[in-house]
């Protein structure tokens, strides 16, 4: 066993787990943050998706010693504003856009689609058909359409 140490949503934790632990199950299992759903474990489905230092990654593929002290792991939890608690414009455009139907790919479609809007904002542009063609989410209930214009509608107030 070792200690593990960074930031998650916004707060210093340290574990105490074996180094091969997939992130994942420490922040399911150890830390009680639930957002990011086990699907497939093996980083094909990407219902655990969430962010590392602002960028989209899957949990479920990455041992606990890969994350240094100075990496900030965000989930869906930690995207409302911890103020006012007002949700992020991703979150409150699924809500407004009725997208979720069974609901357990929803906090890593929001996380991948909030990475994919702020990767096109950096690169100058705005989010295209072909920047949805490279989020892999997988939803088995194929609200793709309603996720469409809920990322659409988001970005235009991100």
């Amino acid at each position: 066993m070792s200690q593990h140490t960074f930031l998650v949503n916004g707060t210093r934790v340290t574990v105490d787990t074996d180094d091969k632990v997939r992130l994942l199950w420490v922040l399911r299992d150890l830390l009680g943050i639930t957002g990011p759903k086990y699907g497939c474990g093996i980083n094909v489905c990407k219902a655990c998706t969430s962010h590392i230092n602002g960028k989209a990654f899957n949990p479920c593929s990455v041992p606990v010693s890969a994350i240094g002290p100075d990496d900030e792991i965000t989930t869906i939890e930690g995207l409302a504003d911890p103020a006012t608690g007002e949700l992020h414009p991703m979150q409150q455009a699924w809500i407004d856009r009725d997208v979720a139907q069974c609901g357990y790919c929803q906090p890593g479609q929001i996380m991948a689609a909030i990475a994919k809007v702020k990767q096109a904002r950096a690169e100058g542009r705005e989010i295209s058909d072909s920047d949805f063609e490279e989020i892999r989410n997988i939803c088995r209930c194929g609200t793709y359409s309603r996720i469409r214009e809920a990322v659409k509608s988001a970005a235009a107030k991100m």
